[in-house]
């Protein structure tokens, strides 16, 4: 027989703060569409690594989901779904609404670029008889974890006579892979001396390419001169076309379960394709909304968002303005109005390196998508703070559609920090705050999520896009 709960017990239940593990609170069927839901996810990190691979792959499935180019001289009704490629490498996806776009629109917003290894414009050498490429990498990343893995190339050449040329090369099992040497231990003692920062250095990511020489007896550098004549004879391409080329170097290895119980999801580019297909798959699924819903997958997040395809450039504010003309208003009337969903990851609690992170206000996995209300670094420099009032409005969408969720800070206040494009959109007026997915091992070339987490925030967004 069961003992009666005391006075305190009670008063605990009613006032403290609750904070649960969704596979305790999920029924099996829940946790079977949500282990369902991400082999899609699984399958679009193995054929989307790069910005341009995301965006373009987002663009087909819109477009067969009856998505189509949107025209800003058409006529549009509720219901009706249209697209914005922006130069292949960033995307708005948008559904509408019931009501007028007058009253505001619902937004999403996440970033489907990711931590690299670019190349230089310069960038094939040879050294001791062994072929290489220069690079310059690209986001945020630990130097000396992108050494002795295996590594692809991905990107888009344009010939001298403008052709353009799309590269993917180690994905399949049967194709070459590339890879930045390290140093062996035996030989590292000076190495291991410095400290992680400084033991590989940015011009020390150096990717292996070849070791063949094309066979002559005259010549030098002949082991470039075979890779040049490979690349010639399979895509037509001259040295000086790497000029005109943007190439990626990314990890070769595919997306997989982690764990015994299979709960969680190992891959590259986690950060923010976690957020980006989450979003996206929300809005193929919110049906006729009331509001009209707009989802933006943007470029450049992970330097700064700059540039045209990044979020501080207008193209975003000229897609809402081309809404707004629809009624004849302006942007600013519509924008607002309107509220966003900053879509990022925050940092998971990991126990293995607790002491950068704050317990009691960590995000941790299983427990749900994470509202990050600022993010920023020591006294919030860098963010633009959601207000009570929009966190308010939050929690009731959330609470009244059952999403698992959580709050989180991005580590404790003075041990760094980082930023997401929601000070970008603040700036346009809009009500935003930061909604994502806890991540381990964030900005390795290996992440780690749990799948629960993954769902709840497609269903976070779609509560989103569908809420009054």
């Amino acid at each position: 027989m069961s003992e009666e709960k005391s006075a305190a017990e009670l008063l605990a239940e009613k006032l403290r703060l609750k904070s649960e593990n969704a596979g305790q609170i999920l029924s099996d069927e829940e946790i079977r569409k949500a282990d369902d839901f991400c082999e899609g996810y699984k399958s679009f990190l193995n054929s989307c690594k790069t910005e341009r691979e995301c965006a373009l792959f987002f663009k087909f499935f819109a477009e067969q989901n009856g998505f189509r180019e949107f025209d800003k001289s058409s006529k549009y009704s509720a219901g009706d779904k249209v697209y914005r490629l922006n130069r292949d490498k960033a995307l708005i996806v948008a559904v509408m609404g019931k009501k007028r776009i007058g009253e505001g629109v619902r937004i999403a917003a996440a970033h489907i670029d990711s931590p690299r290894i670019d190349l230089k414009p310069n960038p094939v050498y040879e050294d001791s008889e062994l072929a290489l490429f220069k690079t310059h990498y690209y986001g945020g990343i630990k130097k000396y974890q992108w050494t002795a893995i295996p590594l692809s190339l991905h990107g888009v050449i344009i010939l001298g006579d403008g052709t353009k040329v799309n590269v993917t090369i180690g994905e399949k099992d049967d194709e070459p892979k590339f890879v930045i040497s390290d140093l062996l231990p035996h030989l590292a003692k000076e190495q291991m001396k410095k400290p992680l920062e400084e033991a590989i250095a940015g011009e020390d990511l150096n990717v292996l390419i070849g070791s063949r020489p094309f066979k002559s007896d005259k010549g030098s550098e002949l082991v470039k001169l075979n890779i040049l004549n490979i690349l010639y004879e399979k895509y037509g391409m001259k040295e000086s076309d790497f000029l005109s080329a943007e190439l990626e170097l990314v990890p070769a290895f595919h997306s997989c379960d982690i764990g015994f119980d299979r709960s969680m999801i190992g891959s590259y580019g986690h950060d923010d394709r976690v957020c980006a297909y989450p979003s996206f798959m929300a809005t193929i699924d919110c049906g006729v909304p009331e509001y009209t819903c707009v989802t933006i997958l943007t470029d450049k997040e992970e330097t700064g968002s700059e540039g045209n395809t990044g979020l501080k450039s207008s193209y975003l504010r000229y897609f809402i303005e081309d809404l707004a003309a629809l009624e004849g208003l302006s942007g600013r009337d519509v924008l607002s109005r309107s509220m966003c969903l900053s879509a990022d990851v925050n940092a998971g609690f990991d126990p293995t390196y607790p002491s950068v992170l704050d317990r009691m206000n960590a995000a941790y996995l299983n427990k749900g998508i994470v509202v990050t209300k600022f993010t920023g670094s020591r006294g919030k420099s860098g963010t633009s703070d959601a207000s009570a009032e929009y966190v308010g409005f939050i929690r009731r969408v959330f609470d009244k559609a059952e999403i698992v969720w959580q709050m989180g800070e991005l580590g404790k206040v003075d041990a760094g920090g980082g930023g997401t494009v929601a000070m970008y959109i603040a700036n346009l007026d809009v009500d935003v705050i930061d909604v994502g997915v806890p991540v381990l091992s964030m900005h390795a070339p290996f992440e780690v999520v749990s799948k629960l987490d993954v769902y709840m925030a497609f269903k976070a967004f779609k509560a989103f896009f569908l809420a009054d």
